[in-house]
């Protein structure tokens, strides 16, 4: 029997069970060069081994410490409870469980004012030797306007509270920015790793933006707001991340305890965090960085982390992001939950759905990539679609991929449009895969599956908004009807990050919304035609 909290103690066991143990003790330098922020499930598949592979290589003298601002009981319960140790299982396709134990998280900490324990992660990004700060905390938190350009309420509550009082992530962030400030104004990279385009970016511009607001009411002085916009002080690197780490499995939880694996735990927290004892993630990763550190970095190359300049990591990040990965997986999130799927790697046996993300990705995406070079955007989509998607072994569900849905669609889709708006060569009006997985959404936000069935939907930051706005569809809609539930939602810029009907796209949008509410099985029928129809063709 082994326990992942007192791996120590159990070292044979873990040999004989198949685990990669670290080589080193843990290190207990009070000088660490790496926090970060978010302690999910992300941090715990990639960015922890990344560390651990430094260590190894005596790369990095100390670990990393983390922080969490949104969910204490991840803190209390998983980091604190297994004495910040986990256990990551890469997971193959064909099966094999990969085990490694790492013990790279030195201290974890959970934010909030008023904490005592939130003045230990302080203490720490005070410190000159920092670094970087690296963030995981999904895109929605970066997010501190509604849709309707305005602050959110708890920005405005921040704004008005000041630095001391923080709550949202990215006021916190801006208050320990302003401590790290005031403790000599030491340089700091803050690097962005969420699934997103130009998070660096817009990162920057939510912390800028919160510390314009303190200056004006006179909390900061305006050299603080100085120090954080110039880039050899404060920089906010633009990265692309892509590794599929899906909550964790029963599945591998039962096969880690029948190997002897005594603490083995998922948690699902009051705030419905799903996390565990474990990490489980897929092979492949990629992980692209801007080289702009201005208090230098560890050698992440030799964890195999590309770093380059920031044109290469938006190309990067475009391809993914826009095109080659995200749009595919949206698609398939929409759809599942519409035909009743609870497994992303089941719908791959959907043909109909593997040629919509086909469509969506060779067909109406790869024409407006830009390639980057150090990734083949084809050879991208190839491994997406023949090995990672159809992956048995990784978890993934649609409704976890359709979380906050609409803070993801001017990315995922908005940007396709509008590079081909800004073609000369491409006609925007013979998109069609596309605009029918928009109105798929607007179909899946009526909550009725294509049985006519009720579901949970996905949390969404905009979900009831949006739900109050398509209240009145109901199975048979006319496009009249469906017109003046829509228009508001398919020419908000906010979401789609730009006018459909100025695209040419919104009467399309809505025609494919009045097939899919024909009745019962109309969402599987509206699907094979439009296949039958657009995808009996070569897509590679």
């Amino acid at each position: 029997m082994s326990s992942i909290r007192d791996f120590y103690h159990s070292k044979k066991e873990f040999i004989a069970q198949g685990v990669k143990l670290p080589d080193y003790q843990k290190a207990t330098t009070s000088s660490p060069v790496w926090l970060h922020i978010g302690g999910g499930n992300l941090y715990r598949g990639f960015h922890a081994k990344l560390a651990q592979d430094l260590l190894e290589q005596q790369e990095l003298s100390a670990g990393i410490v983390v922080g969490e601002t949104f969910d204490k009981e991840v803190i209390e319960k998983i980091y604190h409870g297994f004495n910040n140790h986990l256990l990551q299982v890469v997971m193959h396709e064909n099966g094999n469980l990969e085990k490694n134990l790492l013990n790279s998280t030195i201290e974890s900490f959970f934010i909030q004012p008023g904490l005592k324990e939130s003045q230990g992660f302080s203490n720490y990004f005070k410190e000159k030797n920092v670094q970087l700060v690296t963030l995981t905390i999904t895109e929605k938190g970066y997010n501190i306007r509604n849709s309707k350009n305005e602050f959110l309420p708890v920005i405005e509550q921040d704004i008005a509270n000041g630095p001391q009082n923080a709550t949202h992530t990215m006021s916190i962030i801006t208050a320990l920015l302003l401590e790290r400030f005031l403790a000599g104004a030491q340089p700091i990279a803050m690097v962005s790793t969420d699934n997103f385009s130009r998070n660096g970016e817009r990162f920057q511009q939510a912390v800028l933006k919160i510390a314009e607001q303190w200056v004006k009411n006179g909390f900061v002085s305006k050299e603080f707001l100085c120090y954080l916009s110039d880039e050899q002080q404060v920089s906010f690197p633009w990265t692309m991340i892509d590794r599929i780490t899906p909550n964790p499995s029963e599945l591998v939880a039962n096969q880690l305890k029948q190997i002897g694996i005594t603490d083995v735990l998922i948690v699902e927290t009051s705030k419905a965090t799903r996390i565990a004892s474990f990490s489980n993630t897929e092979e492949v990763h990629y992980l692209v960085v801007e080289d702009n550190f201005p208090n230098g970095r560890p050698h992440l190359e030799k964890a195999a982390v590309i770093f380059t300049d920031r044109a290469t990591v938006e190309k990067a990040d475009a391809m993914k992001v826009t095109t080659c990965l995200n749009p595919l997986h949206t698609a398939l999130a929409i759809f599942g939950q519409l035909l009743h799927y609870t497994s992303i790697a089941e719908e791959m046996k959907n043909l109909d759905l593997v040629d919509l993300i086909k469509g969506i990705g060779y067909q109406e995406g790869l024409p407006v990539v830009e390639d980057p070079q150090i990734i083949r955007p084809k050879a991208f989509i190839d491994e997406v679609i023949t090995k990672r998607l159809p992956n048995p072994m990784i978890p993934d569900t649609p409704q976890r991929i359709a979380t906050d849905t609409s803070q993801k669609l001017a990315v995922r889709f908005g940007e396709t449009i509008i590079k081909y708006l800004q073609s000369d060569n491409l006609d925007v009006t013979k998109l069609k895969f596309i605009p029918f997985t928009i109105a798929g959404w607007l179909r899946l936000l009526i909550g009725l599956d294509d049985t006519g069935q009720p579901f949970k939907l996905s949390p969404d930051p905009l979900l009831k908004e949006l739900q109050e706005q398509l209240a009145p569809l109901k199975f048979g809609s006319k496009q009249v009807e469906i017109h003046n539930c829509v228009k508001n939602i398919l020419n908000n810029p906010q979401i789609f990050g730009i006018d459909l009907y100025q695209a040419s796209l919104g009467e399309k949008i809505e025609l494919y919304l009045e097939e899919l509410l024909k009745g019962h099985g109309a969402v599987k029928e509206a699907l094979h035609k439009l296949i039958k129809e657009n995808g009996e063709q070569s897509w590679t």
